[in-house]
């Protein structure tokens, strides 16, 4: 389906939702809750984002740092022969590589601002090596499902969120989010192998 298809379908949705909210309000007489909410709602969005530029300046920072240090590139030198098992597909020294491994240590160390433009880059690399299908390939794929499920260390966002609205101890997540994130990652690599071998089976 064309993102264009997908992008008026979320619209209708988003609107069909606001209008039935309003719709219900009115039938109920609770218009001016549904205006406050709406006010209160904005005043947390601007300083969630206030919030959130010194997080993710703060993390974004020591990023910089580690990457002036060399961490990233002993990072990525660590990381090599597993995503080469993760993506054989993808020639050694490649552009893409790099970009899957910035991305998968930046998910790591729960930076996902970091990651997007990775990932971004990453996926436009792979689709080079596609040849210009219109079907994604294998190592799209896996890259995708790979970088939904990504192991974090510490869950950046969570903990700023959690922060943000009073939570005692804002960073009790990080021991959850690693299990967690440990188990989606484990099941994508596994879901991701187990697909590429009925693919290989049935070419």
């Amino acid at each position: 389906m064309k993102k264009e298809v997908w992008e008026s379908m979320l619209n209708y949705l988003w609107a069909g939702m606001i209008l039935i909210g309003i719709i219900f309000a009115a039938f109920t007489g609770k218009i001016p809750d549904i205006t406050d909410a709406a006010l209160d709602s904005a005043g947390e969005a601007v300083t969630l984002c206030i919030t959130m530029m010194g997080v993710m300046a703060f993390w974004m920072g020591l990023m910089e740092i580690a990457t002036k240090a060399g961490m990233i590139e002993k990072g990525a030198k660590i990381l090599k022969p597993f995503v080469r098992f993760l993506f054989p597909e993808v020639p050694g020294g490649h552009k893409a590589g790099e970009y899957i491994t910035t991305n998968i240590i930046a998910n790591f160390l729960g930076l996902g601002w970091a990651a997007t433009p990775a990932g971004l880059k990453a996926m436009e690399e792979l689709g080079k090596l596609n040849h210009g299908s219109t079907s994604a390939s294998n190592a799209m794929c896996n890259f995708l499902i790979l970088n939904i499920s990504s192991l974090q260390l510490i869950p950046v966002n969570v903990i700023a969120f959690r922060s943000q609205y009073g939570s005692v101890e804002p960073t009790a997540i990080v021991g959850a989010g690693i299990v967690a994130t440990t188990i989606s990652t484990a099941a994508g690599i596994v879901f991701c192998k187990v697909m590429d071998r009925k693919k290989t089976r049935r070419a």
